[in-house]
């Protein structure tokens, strides 16, 4: 644990993350003499008031069989860590199950698969001293640490379990587990959040599940959170609590009791990703009661990639992701200020799927132009279904990923920002990193230069509903990391590489563009020269289309289902009508993008008109197999 020395007076008189983040209060006198951390309205601030960002990634392997990081069978666990802090990792969380916290509270603990060849500073060294001595390497490299119990058992795929008791482990057990980890680093400002549990989920069709409300019943994760909190807060006061959500939560008029659908085929809950769905918080707050200012909400949220939702199957966009899905499940804590968000998982793969890294890129600049705190999931190479920021070896970085999350991560005059007084992330002698004390006493290099103005601007590929951008990339005195699409005097987006499409445009229309070079510090470059583009005009002639029916999933007694419909005439249409065919033992259970009446459905009135060549497509679940719904043709207007 670190020995604090008095720091010198803050001479700063507002605290700011990015030039994106509002002014906090002025500073105190003195800088804190620990690191501990309180929250003001959605803000997280130190002991002297200063705002701060936590801006971080995940690392998981205590939690899985192995009980023990993944990768130190190869990579080195001090590389690996310095990596991190040099590259602008101010907090890791840590994944972790019950079952372990137990057995470590019991004085059981195992040797790890470790590689002490790769590692010889762990030779001889068990599990928890494994874990001690990264906490060491964080507090060295100026990191800090949430704890995270990921699950109930030690199980790489523990997560999928909805609940936090499972098998011999009850709720009670779980209570326990988080008092003991708290009481052995309650003096540790290297461990300053706790996750009380990842993802809490389930449907009432899938029980045991989570739900959320002001009851004391067993499944209540909402009570579960305020009970832990509260018992973890009565032994360390200081540490922040972050309270995930659940899965579903009862539409306006329905209760917990409610079956999944009405008999009108409606369904009688509001449906998003495991953890993420905090709708509950606007009726049924959790009450941390003397402690109130350590709670943060902590929503996760991911792409495609991870499972193709409703919202990823018609046009999307940054602004129509926080109308339909983030401002309703959770982004509405922030901007009433209720409490912050930490989003503890977001990331996923790039370069397979447009709408997989539309959506990252939509998060991304979320996060930034709000300053919500974030854990970017993840940085090992072997989580299946978004691969990591580290590649397969578990040493060299995947720049791209890289790239796309460096502008979420903190940074004040080209520095990266440690959430520790005194040490610079990176460690003594860092050349890209700053002390949180250097950032608020103004001691840090101050960086004041602007990007180079972007140059080249020049349009692509024209549709008759989309604009494709690039420009040639600028330079600055310490780093470009990103660019500002302007669509006549409105920012439509903010970029890290040299190109942009514009969609959703009306046809035979002229546009103009500019677009301007910003650095870590803040500093923005003047406008390019602008560029006019028109939209072509969808040509003129026949008008027809067509209606493809493919199965996306399936399950005992039901499926999912998506229609692509596209215009295949040579003129845009206005509307179009699919007739389907409903065999006997199926049924169309719900539908999306489109109205369903019968067995014929019609366009909704965002996806009607299609110019010549384009498509969109509108979705169902149904019950029965899959094979008993078919397209029997498709008509446009």
């Amino acid at each position: 644990m670190k020995v604090r020395s008095t720091a010198a007076a803050l001479l700063a008189a507002a605290a700011t993350v990015l030039a994106t983040v509002s002014a906090g209060p002025a500073a105190t006198a003195a800088a804190p003499e620990q690191d501990w951390l309180h929250v003001e309205g959605n803000r997280i601030v130190d002991e002297a008031g200063n705002q701060v960002w936590l801006t971080g990634a995940n690392w998981f392997g205590f939690n899985a069989t192995e009980r023990v990081f993944h990768g130190l069978w190869s990579g080195n666990i001090t590389e690996i860590s310095k990596a991190m802090a040099d590259r602008g990792i101010n907090i890791v969380r840590i994944p972790i199950s019950t079952q372990l916290l137990l057995e470590w509270k019991a004085g059981q603990t195992a040797t790890p698969n470790v590689n002490t060849y790769a590692n010889p500073e762990l030779a001889g060294k068990n599990n928890l001293q494994v874990f001690d001595y990264f906490l060491e390497l964080c507090e060295r490299f100026g990191m800090k640490v949430m704890i995270d119990v990921h699950s109930a058992e030690a199980d790489n795929s523990g997560h999928i379990h909805p609940v936090w008791w499972k098998g011999s482990i009850t709720t009670e057990d779980f209570y326990q587990a988080w008092e003991w980890i708290t009481a052995r680093y309650k003096d540790n400002d290297t461990v300053v959040a706790m996750d009380v549990k990842n993802e809490p989920h389930g449907t009432p069709t899938q029980p045991p599940r989570a739900k959320w409300d002001s009851t004391t019943d067993a499944d209540n994760f909402k009570h579960v959170c305020e009970t832990a909190g509260k018992r973890i807060l009565a032994i360390n006061p200081k540490v922040l609590i972050l309270c995930e959500g659940v899965e579903v939560y009862p539409r306006p008029g329905e209760t917990w009791s409610s079956p999944n659908t009405d008999p009108d085929l409606s369904p009688n809950y509001f449906y998003t990703w495991w953890g993420g769905n905090l709708r509950g918080v606007a009726e049924h707050p959790v009450n941390l009661g003397a402690n109130q200012d350590q709670l943060v909400y902590s929503p996760h949220d991911y792409g495609p990639l991870v499972f193709d939702q409703p919202w990823f199957q018609k046009p999307f966009d940054k602004e129509s992701l926080i109308v339909d899905v983030w401002r309703p499940n959770w982004l509405y804590i922030h901007e009433q200020e209720i409490a912050p968000l930490l989003i503890g998982e977001w990331g996923g793969r790039l370069g397979q799927d447009e709408r997989q890294d539309r959506w990252m890129t939509a998060l991304r600049d979320l996060i930034v132009d709000e300053g919500l705190h974030q854990t970017f999931w993840v940085l090992n190479p072997n989580s299946g279904d978004t691969g990591g920021l580290l590649l397969d070896d578990w040493r060299t970085w995947d720049e791209q990923k890289y790239a796309l999350l460096k502008p979420a991560l903190w940074q004040h005059n080209g520095k990266f920002v440690s959430l520790d007084h005194q040490v610079r992330l990176g460690g003594a002698g860092s050349t890209t990193g700053i002390s949180l004390g250097e950032r608020y006493s103004g001691s840090g290099p101050v960086d004041t230069t602007a990007p180079s103005v972007p140059s080249g601007l020049t349009a692509g590929a024209v549709t008759s509903s989309s604009i494709s951008l690039s420009w040639n990339a600028s330079t600055d005195n310490v780093s470009v990391s990103g660019y500002e699409v302007y669509r006549g005097t409105t920012r439509v987006a903010t970029v890290a590489g040299t190109s942009y499409t514009d969609s959703g445009l009306t046809a035979n229309t002229a546009y103009s563009y500019t677009v301007r070079a910003r650095d870590a510090a803040g500093n923005v470059s003047a406008a390019s020269a602008a560029l006019s583009a028109r939209t072509s005009s969808g040509g003129s002639g026949s008008s027809g289309c067509t209606a493809t029916l493919r199965s996306v999933n399936s399950w005992q007694g039901g499926f999912q289902a998506e229609v692509t419909v596209a215009n295949t005439g040579t003129t845009a249409i206005r509307g179009w009508t699919v007739d389907l065919a409903v065999a006997s033992g199926s049924a169309i259970s719900s539908l999306w993008n489109g109205t369903l009446t019968g067995s014929r459905v019609t366009n909704a009135a965002h996806n009607g008109a299609l110019a010549a060549s384009a498509s969109t497509t509108f979705g169902f679940v149904g019950t029965g197999p899959a094979a008993g719904v078919t397209v029997v043709g498709c008509t446009a207007s």
